[in-house]
């Protein structure tokens, strides 16, 4: 009978590794969870599932991945730390000259429009590029009409960037372009580690990124509408990334992102604006601009006026600001503040844009 007994006993042994292993999903789920509120997430191993017309999902909320890829990228570049500081100066010195906009014509920026694509439908058409470009050009420039949704205290901060966007006439070489180009690729997905900027993984190669703004669209996993990355970083991935479904405001652009305001957002930390809840979960962030008030997280979807935390009532968070989390027609306006910080950038880091 002890020896019968044996095996029996032995057996629950054997089946207990299989439980050890299903639970370590649980383990590498810890982290996402844990990390800071005020901070977008890593975007999950699993690629997005195509739907009946080809495209991917749009995010249920914003989700921007500059802030990840940033953190990643000063560790892998120590020079980007020092570069960071030095630009920091030059928006100082702007700011204590009290300067905003360039004055005079707008200052001209061509841009390349990467589409990588795998299915047809993200093949996304000249019409939808161009209607990207037609929403920078309105929310950099503050003639969008939506901006009469700016509260009334903060309508006299609206500002223009003084910026127009242009799609390249010229290549690197000098040849005639449309300033799109479409790259089809076997990735069903891209994440943030910058492979859709690499031919080596998939993606597109960047054009020269100190004459042009690079701006790649394809279909991105976890749950992200885009990212960017700041000014002083590695030459060969600086520009911008955004999802197909939530880029221009015709085509296969979707609601609530189908206004073009993923890009605005994107194209904002390029020119080195940061989150305006300053990327914390404890009101002690910053997103070094004077006239946005303190904010303790990011706003989602469509808030109401005013929402109050930090202590900053009685008008509470800029949520209508670009740079914050909210739907595409809740964000309406950069303030004088942020138009400095990119104005510097102009002149410092970005100042061969066009030359």
């Amino acid at each position: 009978m002890k020896k019968k007994a044996t095996p029996k006993k032995a057996s629950p042994a054997k089946k207990s590794p299989p439980a050890k292993k299903s639970s370590s999903p649980k383990k590498s789920a810890t982290p996402k969870k844990s990390s800071p509120v005020g901070i977008s997430a890593p975007p999950p191993a699993v690629p997005p599932t195509a739907n009946s017309a080809g495209t991917a999902p749009v995010p249920p909320t914003r989700k921007c991945g500059t802030m990840i890829v940033h953190n990643r990228l000063i560790e892998q570049h120590p020079n980007f730390r020092q570069a960071l500081v030095n630009i920091e100066r030059g928006v100082a010195r702007r700011m204590a000259l009290g300067l905003a906009a360039r004055a005079g014509a707008p200052t001209t920026i061509p841009v390349v429009v990467h589409v990588v694509f795998k299915l047809p439908a993200e093949n996304i058409s000249d019409a939808q590029v161009k209607s990207q470009i037609a929403a920078l050009n309105k929310d950099y420039s503050a003639t969008n009409t939506d901006k009469s949704k700016t509260p009334a205290p903060w309508k006299g901060l609206v500002s223009s960037a003084n910026i127009q966007f242009v799609l390249a006439t010229k290549d690197p070489k000098g040849k005639a372009t449309t300033g799109i180009i479409r790259t089809q690729t076997t990735k069903t997905s891209f994440s943030d580690d910058d492979g859709v900027k690499l031919a080596s993984k998939g993606g597109a190669p960047a054009w020269p990124t100190d004459k042009y703004l690079n701006i790649w669209v394809c279909t991105l996993g976890g749950g992200l509408l885009g990212y960017a990355q700041f000014p002083g970083g590695p030459v060969a991935t600086d520009g911008v990334v955004i999802l197909n479904v939530a880029f221009g405001t015709t085509g296969t652009a979707k609601p609530p992102f189908n206004l073009g305001r993923s890009a605005t957002h994107e194209v904002g930390h390029w020119l080195n604006l940061r989150h305006i809840w300053g990327d914390t979960e404890h009101c002690e962030g910053s997103d070094f601009v004077a006239d946005t008030p303190k904010a303790q997280l990011p706003n989602f979807g469509k808030p109401v006026f005013p929402h109050v935390t930090c202590n900053n009532g009685p008008n509470g968070d800029m949520f209508v600001n670009y740079m914050d989390y909210v739907d595409d027609d809740t964000m309406v306006m950069f303030t004088t503040g942020q138009v400095t910080r990119m104005t510097a950038t102009l002149e410092g880091p970005r100042s061969k844009l066009g030359k």
